[in-house]
């Protein structure tokens, strides 16, 4: 998820991103308004008016979630937590934490605060609405604020549900860690209501386009319930690993004697010598001891087979960049977050211009496996 988000701003420190995905949701959202809810409510305007509606309500519903989520970045701020920044995607948004609480209480705080923030923002726009109407408004601004009021209201509520990783799992998580002692059992917790709760609302949705009455709903009742379940699993299993390599550097894991291929042989070669016999996709180029760039599969493509012979490994080996490079002191759980976002399954260990050594995603699941095996989930 996210792989290809877009920054748009930044707002008090944070970074505002925007997945694809989003897109659609905003599409669906303005001709949900435009063509359905504004028409049946407030009859008599143009189609121009309904669209602009349409198109207010869906960006209101975007600075609603950016708010949301930014309340969440806030607190978790206040209480030492690393924040990446606000992604906003097709089911809502997300302020994505670098690392777990380090209390129930911070837990609880940054949790509950996003429905608070919603509910607040429900009774402001609810407020201003009705003030609108008093005062003689446009029914086409008042019409707005009060779709504003609703759909806080019910983010409020839908976020309450105490299923991890929604917020209201979240403070349940918070509960069961302030009772138990115990992040990782409290998340197993939680995250199996999370998932147990998609299940239900999945099924709710099967039955709502089964029955015939509400089938664009039913098929949102089943996609929230795809993503919650998954989401429920994923959660947990990033809990795990990130307590699992707690304390541990890239140096541990990493090959300390990698495979390295010379600039000066040719493509043919490469293939041959290197990516056959040892079926990585991406090899260091070193150079009179020197770390002079990277070589992969996806440069051997773009050469003409008949070329293979004539063109060199420094004919067409690219410059390392901090994308798949990392340092032997760095937290292993960084390295695989690197390794996630850009979709390697291999990170060079450089000590400046100096190649140390490779850590492979295998190795340090693996690692992650035994260790799982050995001490248990909870």
């Amino acid at each position: 998820m996210f792989e290809k988000r877009i920054t748009i701003f930044r707002l008090l420190g944070f970074e505002v991103r925007v997945d694809p995905s989003w897109l659609i949701l905003a599409i669906l959202i303005t001709w949900t308004l435009a063509e359905g809810v504004f028409p049946s409510r407030y009859g008599g305007l143009s189609a121009t008016a309904y669209w602009w509606m349409g198109a207010a309500g869906a960006l209101g519903l975007f600075a609603s979630i950016v708010f949301h989520e930014l309340c969440h970045s806030l607190v978790a701020r206040a209480y030492g937590i690393t924040m990446k920044g606000i992604t906003l995607f097709i089911f809502g948004g997300v302020a994505e934490m670098e690392q777990e609480p380090e209390s129930p209480k911070a837990e609880f705080l940054m949790a509950i605060v996003g429905p608070l923030s919603s509910a607040f923002l429900s009774a402001i726009c609810y407020a201003i609405a009705a003030l609108g109407v008093t005062s003689g408004w446009p029914v086409q601004v008042t019409g707005i604020l009060y779709y504003l009021a609703l759909i806080n209201a019910l983010l409020a509520v839908f976020n309450l549900l105490p299923g991890f990783p929604l917020d209201g799992g979240r403070v349940l998580r918070s509960a069961l860690w302030a009772v138990k002692g115990n992040l990782r059992a409290a998340t197993r917790i939680a995250s199996q209501i999370g998932a147990g709760m998609g299940t239900l609302i999945f099924v709710l949705g099967i039955l709502n386009v089964l029955g015939g009455k509400n089938i664009v709903g039913g098929i949102w009742w089943i996609l929230i319930g795809m993503f919650l379940r998954n989401a429920s699993r994923t959660s947990y299993q990033q809990v795990l690993a990130r307590k699992a390599f707690e304390g541990e550097s890239v140096r541990r894991f990493m090959e300390a004697e990698p495979v390295t291929v010379p600039a000066s042989i040719t493509v043919a070669s490469l293939v041959e010598d290197y990516i056959y016999r040892h079926h990585f996709k991406m090899f260091p180029v070193v150079q009179e001891g020197r770390l002079a760039g990277c070589v992969s599969t996806s440069e051997v493509k773009e050469v003409p087979r008949e070329r293979w012979d004539r063109v060199t490994v420094g004919d067409i080996a690219h410059v390392c960049t901090a994308d798949n490079t990392v340092g032997a002191d760095e937290d292993a759980m960084r390295a695989i977050a690197m390794m996630t976002r850009t979709g390697s399954s291999r990170l060079l260990v450089v000590d400046g211009d100096r190649l140390v050594g490779i850590v492979s995603l295998k190795d340090m699941l693996k690692f992650l496996a035994l260790k799982l095996d050995l001490e248990g989930e909870e």
